[in-house]
């Protein structure tokens, strides 16, 4: 499937996805699903400002991606999907079963995370659902960059263990 990976990172497009995980992967397409985004010219054009050239941007709401998603992953060329939310990313995998693997990438702290990662910070409700995506079979890792060790939903989602 050229759609190599399924991310959820709160920045959406930023240098550490476009540099980081793109250059690595030869991504030549990035598909942003985020309702609002998609409506947003000004927005859509601030994104495209972030990628590099030769690179496509495809912004979609989650209906479009499900409805695109089999022409995209068909598509010749390595892609990556993001989303900024776990609630997104839910959303579309309801709609799209072909979708079996997904990476966290930054969720960044605010009110209601709590600390699971330097990089993630997820809510109790964040966390159900990520838990009712690992319980439909796809696999979860939480990953930055490339280089660094894959940790898997289970072990990022334990509760410390108190001495």
């Amino acid at each position: 499937m050229p759609i190599e990976i399924c991310r959820i990172d709160d920045r959406l497009i930023h240098g550490q996805v476009v540099v980081g995980w793109g250059q690595p992967l030869d991504v030549k397409f990035i598909v942003l699903v985020d309702d609002e985004v998609a409506t947003s010219d000004w927005e859509q054009e601030l994104y495209r400002l972030g990628v590099s050239p030769g690179m496509d941007v495809y912004f979609e709401t989650v209906a479009s991606a499900a409805d695109r998603f089999a022409a995209l992953a068909a598509d010749g060329r390595v892609g990556l999907l993001l989303t900024k939310d776990i609630e997104t990313m839910e959303r579309l995998v309801a709609r799209v079963p072909a979708i079996r693997t997904i990476n966290l990438g930054g969720l960044h702290a605010r009110a209601g995370r709590r600390p699971k990662l330097r990089y993630v910070f997820l809510s109790p409700e964040e966390e159900q659902g990520l838990r009712a995506l690992a319980a439909r079979g796809i696999t979860i890792t939480a990953q930055d960059v490339p280089a660094t060790r894959p940790i898997p939903i289970d072990d990022l989602l334990a509760e410390p263990r108190t001495p």
